[in-house]
């Protein structure tokens, strides 16, 4: 079978583009992966058949360099792999259909919606899901509509990695901290943080272009390890119910990885009712019975390789799908177990990667 040309963007070591490449290349179906990213530096350039440096997603040049390099190779699908270029991508997705270019990413007004974490909860709220109480701060005075603790402070745009995000205990911490956020990124969201550390999920729904459901996916995220969690403190607030330690995701996930279907029923509910295609990524914590979601990203998910690994091949399916023309069984058949990561070292190359143009 002849290699099937493809373009993924955001490359760089650790971010979504790199999860992607990851997945496409452990696939059966023969791929040509063309990479980009806007750092010379970036490990997943070193790994790709064909490396180019882009412009930054912001860049008027970006699109068209995009375009060129689809052209140049004869490429059929594009990832964006971090999400200014989702972002970018979704704003010109027409000039990539003209291009005869499959983009495999959601609606326009999926896309803005679940990047605006405050909009999120307000439609997840009225389609009546259930959510953490949140409030949105704007300035210093609403922080007085705060009557939950733990409060977990975050961007309400962006915040990929769960980069300023904080967690406070009491008023006094909350103060200090809610303050602080407003002056260095703006307005942001305040959520109550619900559950224990052991039941905090990250969870794919895969729906195909059309909007028909494919298969879901969840891992049980181990967060206490030093790679996975960003905060970890002893609990302070008297509710023993939280556990003895409060834990904040890092982003990077591992854990126990499978159907986990009083979870993943739920998220499918909320693609559904999204309108939701290709992937979603959906965050949430059980508690009570109940699945709490707290964030839902609306692209591949920065686990994509680790469900690759059990025969769950976002990637890969969309393109049999939609550019192969294969028939995709829906519930397909994957494997459950435990998945860790760690850290490796490249030596790169001293190679000088070719700008676009």
């Amino acid at each position: 079978m002849q290699k099937i040309a493809v373009m993924v963007t955001g490359v760089g070591g650790g971010g979504n583009g790199e999860q992607i490449l990851k997945a496409l290349q452990r696939a059966t179906t023969p791929y040509f992966v063309v990479g980009g990213d806007m750092n010379a530096f970036s490990l997943g350039l070193s790994r790709v058949d064909i490396p180019y440096l882009l412009p930054p997603a912001s860049d008027d040049a970006y699109i068209d360099d995009v375009l060129t390099v689809c052209a140049r190779h004869a490429i059929r699908a594009v990832f964006p792999g971090s999400e200014p270029e989702l972002k970018a991508m979704s704003e010109s997705r027409e000039r990539f259909k003209d291009a005869g270019v499959f983009l495999p990413i959601n609606p326009t007004p999926v896309i803005k919606l679940c990047m605006d974490k405050f909009r999120t909860f307000e439609w997840l709220k009225s389609k009546r899901f259930e959510v953490p109480r949140t409030v949105h701060v704007r300035s210093e005075e609403d922080l007085e509509a705060i009557d939950f603790f733990p409060a977990v402070l975050k961007p309400m745009i962006g915040g990929g990695g769960s980069a300023n995000l904080f967690l406070a205990q009491d008023d006094k911490e909350l103060r200090f901290l809610g303050r602080s956020l407003l002056v260095n990124i703006g307005p942001y969201i305040a959520q109550e943080y619900v559950g224990t550390v052991d039941s905090e999920y990250t969870v794919g729904v895969l729906s195909d272009m059309d909007g028909t459901l494919i298969n879901s996916i969840a891992i049980r995220r181990m967060i206490m390890s030093g790679l996975s969690n960003r905060i970890r403190v002893k609990n302070r607030t008297g509710k023993a119910a939280l556990g003895s330690t409060l834990a904040i995701s890092s982003g990077i996930s591992q854990g126990d990885i499978g159907r986990f279907p009083e979870i993943t029923g739920q998220c499918e509910k909320i693609s559904q009712a999204l309108g939701a295609t290709g992937a979603i990524n959906i965050q949430c914590r059980f508690a009570d019975d109940k699945v709490y979601v707290f964030e839902i990203n609306p692209r591949f998910s920065g686990t994509t390789s680790l469900r690759a690994m059990v025969g769950y091949n976002e990637p890969d399916l969309l393109i049999r799908k939609h550019v192969l023309g294969e028939e995709i069984s829906p519930r397909f058949d994957y494997q459950s177990g435990r998945i860790v990561r760690g850290l490796s070292e490249v030596l790169l190359s001293t190679q000088e990667i070719p700008h676009v143009n």
